[in-house]
């Protein structure tokens, strides 16, 4: 025999939801707080003295699954470098059209260059304009770091960076 009070439930259901006040967010006006350790978009890191913390060594791109991330490292040079050891990330890429934001490229970080911040507001009008390039994904400098290339700080060698001795 067919049962005839699971319909009307629903309908009860409808019935009810159509008296509730709608939950709309007024999303570009209002900027929500994301919650703690959302992974939004990716930042490259500097040490204290403006030094960039990627190597190069292109782990973070092996490492995510989406191959969202583009690494083409380089080597430093005496007059020009960019980070404390051999090499520095001459190229760096990332495809917000392909992230997935699972944050593998941060935990494959052996310096950890790479962190991700709560910033969700990438918009672009174009496809080109979702591929972010080094100088977009690179800290702000601070006031008491200068601009790269520059040498290491009198003194030290690159394993102090890598240990956290230099500020």
């Amino acid at each position: 025999m067919p049962d005839f009070g699971k319909p009307i439930a629903g309908f009860g259901v409808t019935f009810a939801s159509m008296f509730r006040k709608p939950v709309t967010e007024e999303y570009p006006e209002e900027h929500k707080e994301p919650p703690a350790r959302f992974h939004g978009r990716h930042q490259l890191n500097r040490y204290a003295d403006g030094l960039e913390k990627c190597i190069g060594c292109e782990l973070c791109a092996w490492a995510c699954p989406a191959d969202a991330i583009f690494v083409e490292g380089a080597d430093n040079t005496d007059d020009e470098r960019y980070s404390p050891g051999e090499r520095y990330g001459r190229v760096y890429q990332i495809n917000y059209l392909r992230c997935i934001g699972c944050g593998l490229c941060i935990e494959a970080c052996p310096t950890r260059a790479l962190t991700m911040t709560d910033d969700y507001d990438m918009v672009a009008t174009s496809r080109a304009d979702m591929i972010y390039e080094k100088d977009q994904l690179l800290a702000p400098l601070d006031d008491a770091m200068t601009e790269p290339p520059h040498d290491m700080a009198p003194g030290t060698r690159a394993e102090d960076y890598y240990r956290g001795e230099v500020t």
